[in-house]
């Protein structure tokens, strides 16, 4: 099925054609590992896991990068701050960052690249820009020269003048132009560094990501990805680097651009205190319900987080789970196709509502037939957006505290059985009472009564 997709850099919906069928090559800005990752962070994430199985079961071979950032100021800031080498704060957040986006049914990417691996590729590059004329070095520091690049400013749309009024540039008279960016920088001896032709130093933010992909993915890929924030200026930075360095080539032949998440209506921020970490939402809420909440609207849109819209996607799923778990067990190595309908909405520039509301629509299906087909259809399809692959019981049992003891409840629900059959409704409606004060919920079924865990 033809796949299009909306391509930042164009401002046009395009069908989707990799310059290499057999090698489809894509790259997503990943972490700078210096603390947890709030919420927002976790969007691209999300919504590019979507495409990146979309590409595969489209395309024999996706190669999918998301680097790691290891190396930058914020992160020698919390290394001072707790008196501990940088790799010690890179290494624990890097690790938290992949536990959190596993809990959200993020797959793994093919290449993690870190910057401090790619030390040497950087600085090569570095001395490339500075042999094309692209760059200059000034008391320490090498810095990319913007107005060599004639293209600057084609991906955000922004012309010189507004850049220098509005954008994140940092002023230092060791600049030729205002809009021009750094590529290494001096390190003190209390700060990381490395040595290289310019002395001892460290490289600049937007360099790490262009070296990055080069090395492992090729000078021209087919798809960059990340939030909208990152497109001025670290993506235009990126644009100008890279394609200064290898001769003029195109960089990345479609950018793909997420929305923001706002909280109840207000930018998230610090500032406001409603910094949400996926780290302790994933302890509150199922992950699965976050994944949901987060690829119910379209992705170049901006999504707002509530308590609304989590309780909402936590009922979606349980509807969608007791129609698994209610209907025909579904025989090993029983084919789960894919709807047409939910791959035909995410191949329209991955219009994961849309294809959401055809997956609701097989789940009635599945719940009114109770066939094998109609429940396999089911799985597949919503395997594509990356949910429903729990065991239906372990959704309605997830979320349960340490305290729940499964041989007390099982125990209540026995004695509950025998009261109901000797017509001890008192007794009856007492137990479920005491379940229900422990959290737990039950429902009574034609054959048995079944438990879960009340979600909050």
């Amino acid at each position: 099925m033809p796949i299009t997709l909306y391509n930042s850099l164009t401002r046009t919906n395009d069908a989707f054609v990799p310059l290499d069928p057999q090698r489809v090559t894509m790259y997503l800005c990943g972490p700078t590992v210096y603390n947890y990752v709030h919420i927002g962070n976790a969007r691209g994430p999300v919504v590019f896991d979507v495409l990146v199985r979309l590409l595969r079961k489209t395309y024999p071979k996706v190669v999918f990068a998301r680097n790691i950032t290891d190396v930058d100021d914020k992160i020698n800031a919390a290394a001072a701050l707790q008196q501990v080498p940088i790799q010690v704060i890179t290494d624990r957040f890097a690790q938290a960052y992949r536990q959190d986006m596993a809990a959200l049914g993020v797959m793994p990417p093919d290449i993690e690249p870190c910057a401090t691996d790619h030390i040497q590729t950087i600085i090569e590059m570095i001395g490339q820009l500075l042999a094309n004329g692209h760059a200059y070095a000034a008391e320490g520091h090498v810095l990319f020269d913007v107005p060599s690049y004639k293209d600057y400013g084609r991906l955000s749309g922004r012309d010189t003048e507004e850049m220098i009024a509005g954008a994140r540039v940092e002023v230092a008279p060791y600049k030729r132009h205002p809009t021009d960016f750094v590529l290494w920088k001096p390190s003190s001896d209390d700060l990381p560094g490395w040595d290289s032709p310019w002395g001892r130093g460290r490289p600049g933010w937007h360099i790490e990501c262009s070296a990055m992909t080069a090395a492992h993915l090729g000078e021209t890929i087919d798809i960059h990805a990340g939030g909208v924030d990152l497109q001025f200026p670290h993506h235009e930075n990126e644009i100008a680097q890279s394609s200064c360095a290898h001769g003029g080539k195109l960089f990345a032949r479609w950018w793909l651009h997420n929305g923001l998440l706002s909280f109840e209506g207000r930018k998230m921020s610090k500032s406001l205190g409603n910094v949400l970490l996926v780290h302790e939402l994933v302890q509150r809420y199922p992950p699965e319900a976050l994944r949901l909440m987060l690829l119910r609207g379209h992705y170049r849109q901006p999504l707002d987080w509530s308590e609304h819209a989590i309780t909402q996607a936590i009922q979606t799923l349980d509807g969608w789970y007791r129609v698994l778990r209610d209907g025909p067990c579904l025989p090993d190595g029983q084919e789960q196709p894919i709807a047409a309908a939910v791959e035909a909405a995410l191949a329209d520039d991955l219009n994961t509502p849309l294809a959401l509301a055809e997956l609701s629509a097989l789940a009635d299906l599945a719940r009114t037939e109770a066939s094998v087909e109609a429940t396999a259809t089911l799985r597949g399809s919503a395997a594509l957006l990356g949910l429903l692959q729990q065991d239906p019981e372990d959704w309605f049992k997830q979320g349960q505290a340490d305290a729940v003891d499964e041989t007390r409840i099982e125990a209540l629900l026995t004695e509950r059985r025998e009261a109901r059959a000797n017509r001890d409704f008192a007794r009856a409606d007492a137990i479920r009472d005491e379940l229900t004060t422990m959290g737990i919920a039950i429902e009574d079924g034609a054959q048995q009564t079944r438990w879960s865990v009340i979600k909050a």
